[in-house]
């Protein structure tokens, strides 16, 4: 059973040709910006994400009545319209929301090049901005209402045992993964020590300066099997934003365009939020696998073209388990790939997370992902790839997903 679903899910195809994809290149990430890193930012996500949107304009070289759209995540607590009033926005013509939380952060910019292309607006802006150090946790247990209705209505098995938080389900496909392909604690930490490695040259990261070896990885505490401490991502108050412009005005701004060659969303059947274990293979990320295949096929990239990543992180095995969904390397040889970080730290074949990423620098729901991949196209990162042409970007993992692909 197990070989039929895998034939099934990971299918030969072929390399498509390039078709007509109104997105492809008829926008660009024109500007980012970013409120500091902490722990406890000591004010309201309102105005983090002010911060962040003026941010952003300023870096774009915008004025703030340029901006005539938003894209929000769904669970985000600051609206487009306290925004507006508390910047002076004069009006929008585009506003949208996208599901799924971490799974949302390409999807900000699916939304926003999608309406570009559309021409329903022509500067929008992407956002996320969250207390979760000092305030709301995304690790702590929901309440009663959000176990008993749709879509979330399956926390209502798992909770009562005790399967609380996103480290626990992760913990159960990562334990799967590991004894599947006959991996070790030793071989996992060396994508934690890789990203912490590239924090260590960014100031903005709030591990930056803090050097990580692959023994304090090992004998750091266990939080839930086989997820030790580096193995997590960093609680972070924070809030970024990314501005997507269209193509034609992106050439008239202050900064080199990051243009998009594509966006896209996956989800596969049989899925829960983060608790999937039901397939009949749970070591593996079909949305991602999903999401990798529908970007090659609009794109007419493939993974071998690709210079630099941006996996998302919320917990090390994520890496390994994506290298392998998108393409750049066989089943169940993620860990191999990663394993004495040569080959995704800067200067290897494939440099992953250079900012330190969710596990080193900051955990923003992906945004701050995304922009590291536009200072990768602009040539401005502190862990630069040289001559990056092609930058991809992930979203969330066990969740429909999402992923884009930038050039310079």
């Amino acid at each position: 059973m197990f070989d039929e679903y895998l034939a099934r899910r990971y299918r030969t195809t072929t390399r498509p040709k390039k078709e007509h994809y109104l997105v492809k290149d008829s926008a660009a990430i024109v500007g980012i910006g970013a409120t500091e890193f902490s722990k406890d930012s000591g004010r309201s996500e309102l105005q983090m994400v002010c911060e962040a949107v003026k941010a952003a304009v300023d870096d774009a070289g915008l004025q703030m009545e340029e901006i005539d759209g938003f894209v929000r995540f769904e669970m985000d607590y600051t609206d487009e319209m306290h925004i507006c009033s508390s910047l002076g926005i004069p009006k929008l013509t585009y506003f949208a929301e996208c599901g799924w939380g971490g799974g949302a952060s390409c999807s900000t910019i699916v939304h926003a090049a999608a309406a570009i292309a559309a021409g329903v607006a022509e500067c929008i802006v992407c956002y996320r901005g969250m207390n979760e150090a000092s305030g709301r946790r995304y690790g702590r247990i929901p309440g009663t209402p959000s176990i008993m209705t749709a879509p979330r209505d399956h926390f209502g098995s798992i909770l009562p045992f005790g399967h609380c938080t996103p480290p626990g389900w992760v913990a159960m496909f990562a334990s799967r993964y590991l004894h599947e392909f006959d991996a070790t604690a030793e071989d996992l930490a060396w994508v934690s020590v890789v990203c912490r490695e590239h924090a260590n040259r960014n100031p903005n990261a709030i591990f930056y300066d803090r050097p990580l070896t692959v023994q304090e990885c090992v004998e750091a505490r266990m939080i839930i099997e086989p997820l030790r401490l580096y193995d997590c991502c960093v609680d972070t108050d924070g809030a970024v934003a990314i501005i997507v412009a269209s193509a034609e005005k992106a050439k008239k701004l202050k900064q080199k365009p990051a243009y998009i060659v594509g966006a896209t969303q996956g989800n596969a059947t049989e899925g829960e939020l983060m608790t999937s274990y039901y397939r009949p293979v749970i070591s593996g990320l079909p949305e991602a696998w999903y999401t990798g295949q529908e970007l090659w096929r609009v794109t007419g990239a493939i993974p071998s073209d690709v210079n630099v990543a941006q996996f998302y992180d919320a917990f090390s095995p994520l890496i390994p388990m994506q290298l392998e969904e998108y393409g750049f390397c066989d089943r169940g040889k993620g860990m191999d790939f990663c394993r004495g970080g040569d080959r995704i730290r800067l200067g290897g074949e494939l440099p992953c997370n250079t900012s330190g990423s969710h596990l080193s620098e900051a955990y923003l729901h992906g945004m701050n992902l995304i922009a590291e991949a536009v200072r990768q196209i602009r040539g401005t990162s502190t862990a630069q790839v040289k001559n990056a042409e092609l930058s991809l970007v992930t979203g969330g993992l066990g969740i429909p997903t999402s992923a884009i692909l930038l050039r310079n």
